[in-house]
């Protein structure tokens, strides 16, 4: 793959900003200052942390609310998974209504547009946000993602496998594939590298030479990169120049030291080459196509039965990359509750929320019975529901506006 090299023109061209028109677009200083219902206390799960919270309501409502009771630049981590526009209903394992997707168009944007305004508003200055989408408006909200949080922001449009191969295709190729979009709110954000275990396989192929004084394992690359510099890295070492339209990566002096030190690897014909060696503790740095972090996909599996819900050792490598432990993570359309399951997980401080009866009961069976095997709901015997590691019990807080309170209150009676 060709690398750019830097311009040298004296002067940087204007970039011209792509925005997004449609009919219905609000300013953000309208979405900031709309009106809101209040948010009341109206029992706990578990017991009475106050560090924990779910709301049972209009995200929207929710997420002025808490912007404009304290949490401004606090939370550190947001990862929504919204309607994906199918104008579809979605029904849980047991074919109770969970939630509608019925918006599509201009009318989904403008939906997801003002709460991306808010939770921009809400992030700390080291946090990021992941929205996860599909083929349908991943691409039309990639164009507002880079409006609200600014295209520089954006640190990684991920493509993920999201199911098994398919064997029909529908006059087409198969749809197995879906996109988180990974921005952050400045450029001083919270990174951990997150790494995927090394098998001998790809060990072997990343590096395929072998050390004959360590025995180590390492892969040749070039010493030079892209662009001509007219200072040390652009004069000759040991009698050659870099190649035409080059630089050394190093000094020569630098190249010396490296030579040395045994690592340069000289080719039969004279050709220098830097020797990188495997750190087999750290794994394989992830890369932005995820293949490992599919849905449901067997029996032995365990789940709340919402329907989307999402693969649990994702939002764990998601929270771990972007977030500290203690950090507060957010997730505004709950569903089953998997974002919050896997930042309590990891040590994290969470809050959720969600409209639905169903995404409440969800969140429920999650922390006070646990899940169930994705498996056979029919043929399972019965002890088939499983704890998760929750025996410290996460405890929260629930909150609801007044006129959902009756309902809430009858939902935690269970």
């Amino acid at each position: 793959m060709a690398t750019g090299v830097p311009s040298n023109l004296p002067k940087k061209i204007t970039k011209i900003p792509v925005e997004l028109v449609y009919k219905g677009k609000k300013r953000e200083e309208e979405v900031l200052n709309k009106d809101f219902c209040d948010f009341m206390n109206v029992g706990s799960v578990n017991g009475n942390n106050e560090e924990n919270k779910f709301f049972f309501g209009d995200n929207l409502d929710v997420l002025l609310y808490l912007l404009h009771n304290g949490y401004k630049n606090k939370i550190d981590l947001i990862y929504i998974d919204p309607p994906f526009a199918t104008e579809s209903l979605f029904l849980n394992r047991k074919q109770n209504n969970a939630y509608q997707d019925l918006l599509s168009g201009g009318a989904f944007v403008e939906f997801l547009r003002e709460r991306l305004i808010i939770l921009r508003e809400l992030l700390s200055s080291r946090g990021s946000i992941y929205l996860h989408l599909d083929n349908n408006m991943a691409f039309v909200m990639k164009i507002i993602m880079d409006e609200v949080f600014h295209e520089k922001n954006c640190r990684a449009f991920i493509t993920r496998k999201k199911c098994s191969t398919k064997n029909y295709t529908k006059n087409s190729f198969g749809n197995i594939s879906d996109y988180i979009m990974f921005y952050s709110k400045t450029s001083k954000y919270t990174w951990n590298r997150p790494y995927d275990p090394w098998t001998s396989e790809n060990m072997i192929e990343q590096y395929p030479c072998i050390d004959e004084k360590t025995g180590r394992r390492f892969k040749k690359v070039p010493i030079h990169a892209p662009g001509v510099r007219k200072g040390e890295t652009g004069k000759e070492w040991r009698g050659m120049l870099p190649p035409k339209g080059k630089h050394w990566q190093y000094t020569p002096e630098k190249l010396d030291e490296m030579d040395a030190s045994g690592e340069i690897y000289w080719s039969p014909t004279g050709n220098p080459r830097r020797k990188v060696y495997c750190d087999p503790d750290k794994g394989i740095p992830v890369q932005d196509i995820w293949l490992n972090y599919r849905d449901s996909v067997n029996q032995s599996l365990k789940t709340t039965g919402y329907p989307t819900e999402k693969n649990f050792d994702m939002l764990k490598m998601i929270i771990e990359s972007s977030s500290n432990k203690g950090d507060l993570i957010l997730d505004c359309f709950a569903g089953g509750g998997t974002t919050l399951g896997a930042a309590f997980d990891c040590g994290r401080r969470w809050i959720g929320a969600d409209n639905s009866e169903e995404s409440v009961k969800s969140i429920l069976k999650r922390f006070k019975d646990g899940l169930d095997l994705y498996g056979d709901y029919v043929n399972t015997p019965k002890n088939k529901q499983l704890s998760l590691d929750y025996e410290k019990k996460c405890s929260f807080l629930v909150y609801t506006t007044e006129s959902l309170q009756p309902k809430m209150k009858e939902l935690l009676r269970g």
